[in-house]
């Protein structure tokens, strides 16, 4: 695999061909892609919507009136929009909801390896929650791990993509209930096929050089 290609060919697409949709198999290497993301210690605080009908794709570009109205077309135009939700907090439901999940899946030959990496992760949870009290931007920062490997694996697929925060959070999280739910919205993530069209397809990449951001040792 080309990475160096890839990365080339990859950039924010700015105008997607309404007409072509990815594949049902594309859809479900997606999936996978933001499954399998990691994150520390395994928390996985993500939650994501995804629409693919044009019903779907207008309450999601609900988020994107008024002032963000510049990242509309990217939304109804796409084949497929991810929001991309983060969990407010990491209560001891959640955090016993995943060590079973883990237990299912075989992780803890002894029980007191199953208690080790709890009382590990209450420890990670707690010093963002009580010592640096950003836990909130902790998960917030997972999340965005699962959307830079989104972007990266979809574009090894052949996929499209261009993430937005240019949206309305508040307007995204009332649309569908999130914070009820325990989660608010980071950002939005469209994913499709370039139109021939699209200016920013034909312009060159710009990157710090090597020696800008690399220290060698």
């Amino acid at each position: 695999m080309d990475f160096k290609k890839i990365t080339n060919w990859r950039y924010s697409t700015k105008e997607f061909d309404p007409e072509k949709k990815l594949s049902d198999e594309q859809f479900e290497q997606v999936k996978t892609l933001l499954r399998m993301s990691p994150s520390s210690t395994n928390i996985q605080p993500w939650h994501f919507i995804i629409a693919s009908t044009q019903e779907g794709k207008k309450r999601m570009a609900k988020g994107t009136q008024g002032f963000f109205s510049f990242n509309a077309p990217k939304v109804l135009d796409a084949s497929h929009v991810i929001l991309f939700c983060s969990r407010i907090d990491a209560d001891d439901e959640y955090m016993h909801h995943l060590l079973d999940k883990e237990d299912e899946d075989g992780r803890y030959a002894k029980p007191e390896f199953k208690e080790q990496m709890h009382g590990a992760r209450q420890i990670f949870a707690n010093i963002h929650r009580f010592d640096l009290k950003d836990l909130s931007h902790w998960m917030d920062k997972q999340v965005y791990l699962n959307m830079g490997s989104l972007l990266l694996g979809v574009a090894a697929l052949g996929i499209d993509s261009v993430p937005m925060e240019g949206i309305d959070i508040k307007t995204i999280d009332q649309e569908f209930g999130l914070r009820e739910k325990g989660y608010s919205a980071v950002g939005i993530v469209s994913l499709g096929f370039r139109k021939e069209t699209d200016f920013n397809a034909s312009l060159p990449k710009s990157r710090l050089s090597e020696e800008d951001i690399f220290t060698i040792l």
